[in-house]
């Protein structure tokens, strides 16, 4: 069985403790329950993780390196047992710089609307999204009410960039999924089960920069940043 995103392997989980499971776009698996440890995952599970919540401190720094922002929101998912983990990591990683996190909650499709506008009506200058299925579907929404409310966001995947956000900084996608399917080909040759392959963890991480965005926001980005993105969407 395969999953992407960390409730989907959860669902898997409970459905069956026999059935290899390999699971990708997955935040902290040892602290979901998922695997025992990262080394030796024990049980019918193993994949990659994605370090959402570590890559999420990074993306307050980046916003800050361009906007020059002290107060900015974190976009979570409020069903996510793990927004409240997002919110503590990116306050204690970006204290120090002077920026303070605001979370902002979102529940449904519908809830968008309200949250960009109460983002701009507590003068947050920017948004930092968590790495989310329900934000992922949204983003055309989401990158519309950024701009129509004048905020620079960051996202995490080249997708988002090139969708509106004005920034994007993580791992590249195509390669992890390219990494699950060795997984799965050596659990199907029985050279090794789940429990015996360690969960993965991304090395290279990718910054995009849209130009577009950036040119709508009125942000005149330095060719010293400019010059640090994997790629200049313009």
């Amino acid at each position: 069985m395969f999953t992407v995103t960390r409730l989907a392997a959860l669902a898997a989980q409970r459905a069956t403790k026999t059935i290899p499971i390999v699971f990708m776009a997955v935040a902290d698996p040892v602290g979901s329950k998922l695997v025992n440890t990262l080394a030796r995952p024990g049980g019918n599970i193993t994949g990659l993780a994605n370090m959402a919540l570590e890559l999420t401190p990074k993306r307050f720094e980046l916003l800050k390196e361009v906007v020059g922002l002290s107060r900015a929101a974190l976009l979570v998912n409020a069903t996510d047992p793990a927004a409240g983990r997002y919110v503590e990591l990116s306050n204690m990683a970006v204290g120090p710089l002077g920026v303070t996190v605001e979370p902002i909650e979102v529940r449904t499709p519908d809830d968008f609307e309200r949250a960009f506008s109460g983002i701009s009506k507590k003068g947050l200058q920017g948004v930092v999204t968590t790495q989310d299925g329900l934000i992922y579907n949204e983003q055309p929404r989401m990158f519309r009410l950024a701009l129509q409310h004048r905020l620079p966001l960051i996202g995490y995947s080249r997708e988002m960039a090139i969708n509106g956000a004005l920034m994007s900084y993580g791992p590249n996608n195509a390669t992890m999924f390219r990494r699950a399917g060795t997984f799965v080909d050596k659990i199907l040759k029985g050279t090794k089960g789940p429990g015996d392959l360690p969960v993965e963890q991304p090395t290279k991480f990718e910054l995009f920069i849209n130009l577009k965005t950036a040119k709508a926001l009125g942000l005149d980005i330095s060719p010293l940043i400019l010059s640090r993105a994997d790629e200049v969407i313009e």
